[in-house]
């Protein structure tokens, strides 16, 4: 990539099939989470919004309490994967995004806090919603920022640490349009989990359904300038390679699932499919922009590749056993998950 190419050497390290391989399945378990926690996040953000009164309130939260925390073992088994295969990676992340992840962490705790203590209890209401709003809106902000700020490129020293300000150096134009991108997507499939799982005929519902078309534009806005941007500033050299093809893949993906969303904008299923069609293309097209690297140096340090990050073959397929074991372990309790609590709600769910 251009922004990076003036700080490493030109003759990068061939990553092993199984280095190619972990890049791959970490995308993959961001996609899932991207997927799965996006509608529990955008549900939470919305919460204000749509819930009007305690009845409403407590249907949100129900719609989402017997997800939320399966879906957060994605984010989890996410960062661990990443530690475990791209060490050092993980720790130049950890270095530049420390406060960042902190706060990332307090909202997810407040989040969690707050749907179960809001649901038991009656003290505080004005305080657990508050945070239920603010743990979810935060943490698919700072998602987007994080995402954008890798993709972009950061100031390493030497020892491949970080060497930006904290925080304030990581908001620039191009990962704070990739935050309000990540936020307005979440926002989307809450509206559209919303409007899945809430009875037919309540205000509630028709709130949340009233929302997608509008939502789905804002969603296409910011694509388009958080793509102005990438162009813009990143300067990415196009061709006709696989990996090019791959990102042209991820904006069709994109463009398809925004397309969808907006034709199908009055079919709750329908549209909750579709909508999710767009963190899978966001997320081809950034690791796409991004091979072989991982974390690109504007400086003065050396990038963080996929070769140079990646551990030894052998702990790497020790990972890919545990992987083949843990994997369907984890899929197989969100299919049993996700079928008991299958359908929309009814006023006696909340009993």
């Amino acid at each position: 990539m251009a922004f990076a190419s003036a700080f490493i050497d030109p003759v990068l390290m061939a990553p092993t099939p199984l280095q190619i391989l972990w890049f791959l399945l970490i995308g993959l378990l961001i996609a899932g989470y991207f997927i799965l926690d996006g509608f529990d996040l955008g549900s939470g953000a919305l919460y204000p919004f749509i819930a009007k009164t305690e009845h409403e309130k407590a249907l949100v939260r129900r719609s989402v309490g017997p997800f939320w925390d399966g879906n957060e073992v994605w984010l989890l088994t996410g960062g661990g994967a990443l530690f475990a295969a791209f060490a050092p990676a993980y720790a130049t992340s950890f270095s530049g995004f420390y406060l960042a992840i902190m706060l990332v962490l307090f909202g997810l705790i407040a989040r969690a806090i707050s749907v179960e203590f809001r649901s038991i209890g009656k003290d505080l209401p004005r305080f657990f919603d508050a945070a239920f709003f603010i743990g979810s809106a935060l943490p698919a902000l700072l998602f987007g920022v994080a995402l954008g700020n890798v993709i972009q490129g950061l100031p390493l020293d030497a020892m491949g640490d970080y060497a930006g300000l904290p925080l304030i150096g990581l908001l620039r134009p191009f990962p704070l349009a990739c935050g309000l991108l990540g936020l307005s997507i979440m926002l989307l499939q809450g509206a559209c989990w919303q409007a899945l799982k809430q009875p037919i005929g309540s205000e509630l519902r028709d709130r949340a359904a009233k929302l997608r078309g509008p939502l789905t534009i804002i969603a296409l806005a910011l694509f388009v300038v958080s793509t102005a941007l990438y162009f813009l500033i990143c300067q990415p050299q196009l061709g006709l390679d696989l990996q090019n093809v791959l990102r042209y893949l991820g904006v069709v993906v994109v463009l398809v699932g925004v397309i969808a969303a907006y034709a199908f904008k009055k079919k709750d299923l329908a549209s909750f499919i579709s909508v999710n069609l767009i963190p899978v293309g966001l997320i081809v097209l950034s690791a796409a922009s991004l091979f072989p690297y991982l974390i690109p140096s504007l400086g003065p340090g050396p990038s963080i590749t996929v070769a140079s990050a990646g551990g030894s073959d052998l702990a790497l397929t020790a990972m890919t056993i545990i992987a083949c074991i843990g994997v369907p372990l984890v899929l197989v309790y969100h299919v049993i998950i996700y079928r008991t609590f299958r359908g929309r709600l009814k006023d006696e769910d909340l009993t």
